[in-house]
């Protein structure tokens, strides 16, 4: 009976080693690489860290057999605390490998039910965009959907709900193809570095606009946001528990941190300095001048924050203005939401993208725009400063 202690002992040992590599091998330099890690996760990686938790519960139990049951006088006080410690554990690993299968969006995808949601929602992608192959475009109108996360469709299970594809579809296949060109994270910078290497040239060039376009730009002026640090809330002996457990990673971003008010001052600031906000229309110039160099119809469409909207449009203005001046159609969605309760509005409770309505509605108004103006820009006026 000792002996079998000793051999579940050793492979406790060894078990233990292998759950800390798949937990927290980049301690050690081990990494386990796949297509679009960071925003994926991967079902085999959970399935590794699944069986090794079962195999250590196994263990577990192989030695409070032979230890406790089998054992003609066990330790009265190990005993009891092996008693209550080894269901705990069990109980514990079962709750684990339950919440390995749980996906929830969230806004900023750092959590590991958001890179489950990736994994499972996400796909079929074109290199890094979310879209699909596109045949039979011969002789066909192209349409340029260029933005973040929006346009992506961040928190929409199925691609067809973005608005984007609500246009597409709106638009036809017999004169239209429509591509996608929209990556989460990205600025104003970001998107005209991507549509100048898309090496299509647009008929249709749809610009999605978001707050926090400008933050490379005052980010180079010294302005930073004062954003909340991720689990700098929780005891730092127990943070990298709550990153790298789905149960406790879970249950930590079901409720609230931080809040709106550091933003409000960061924007007011970025978008109210000169300096910055000349530098970010000197930037969206470059998309109104594209669009004349190719002669391509030009539309924008202004995305608020969902629970801010009339603060959204007093950080916006000097950008439309901007595009007002050269006759660019802009399309303000948060006139589109007014009249939809706020938990509709978004995606999820913790993700304040664009629901499904918000989108159906932003592809219907979109395609009416361009029905109704020509989407033909004059010459820009971005040398009017703003001081």
């Amino acid at each position: 009976m000792g002996s079998k202690l000793v051999s579940s002992a050793v492979r406790l040992l060894l078990l233990g080693f292998l759950a800390f590599i798949l937990y927290y091998g980049d301690r050690l330099h081990v990494t386990f690489d796949y297509p679009h890690k960071g925003l994926f996760d991967n079902v085999y990686v959970r399935l590794a860290k699944g069986c090794i938790l079962v195999l250590i519960v196994i263990e577990l139990l192989r030695c409070y057999y032979y230890g406790v049951v089998k054992n003609p006088k066990p330790p009265k006080f190990l005993g009891n605390l092996a008693t209550l410690f080894v269901p705990l554990v069990g109980l514990l690993v079962f709750v684990e490998i339950i919440f390995m299968c749980i996906s929830q969006s969230q806004e900023g995808g750092l959590t590991l039910a958001s890179h489950i949601w990736f994994e499972r929602y996400w796909p079929p992608m074109v290199g890094d965009y979310r879209d699909t192959t596109k045949v039979d475009t011969v002789g066909k109108k192209n349409v340029l959907v260029v933005g973040d996360s929006f346009t992506s469709g961040h928190g929409l299970k199925s691609a067809d709900e973005r608005y984007g594809n609500v246009l597409s579809e709106k638009l036809g296949t017999k004169e239209y193809v429509t591509y996608n060109l929209g990556i989460s994270g990205s600025d104003t910078r970001d998107e005209y570095a991507r549509l100048v290497k898309f090496g299509k040239t647009p008929d249709v060039l749809v610009l999605q606009y978001f707050p926090n376009d400008i933050e490379k730009v005052a980010r180079d002026h010294g302005l930073v946001p004062a954003g909340f640090e991720p689990y700098s809330d929780m005891p730092r002996a127990v943070q990298s528990l709550f990153i790298k457990s789905y149960l406790l990673n879970y249950l930590y971003w079901q409720f609230p941190h931080g809040n709106f008010a550091p933003f409000d001052t960061y924007a007011r600031t970025a978008y109210g300095t000169p300096a910055i906000i000349n530098d970010h229309l000197s930037d969206l110039n470059k998309f109104i001048t594209y669009a004349q160099e190719h002669n391509s119809r030009f539309y924008v469409v202004m995305f608020p924050f969902s629970h801010n909207i009339e603060k959204t449009a007093v950080y916006v203005k000097p950008v439309v203005d901007f595009f007002q001046r050269s006759n660019v159609p802009i399309l303000d969605v948060g006139k589109l939401m007014g009249d939809i309760a706020p938990n509709d509005r978004v995606v999820g409770r913790n993700d304040g993208h664009a629901s499904a309505l918000v989108n159906q509605r932003v592809g219907d108004a979109l395609f009416r725009l361009m029905q109704s103006n020509p989407g033909t820009v004059q010459a820009p006026s971005v040398n009017k400063q703003i001081n």
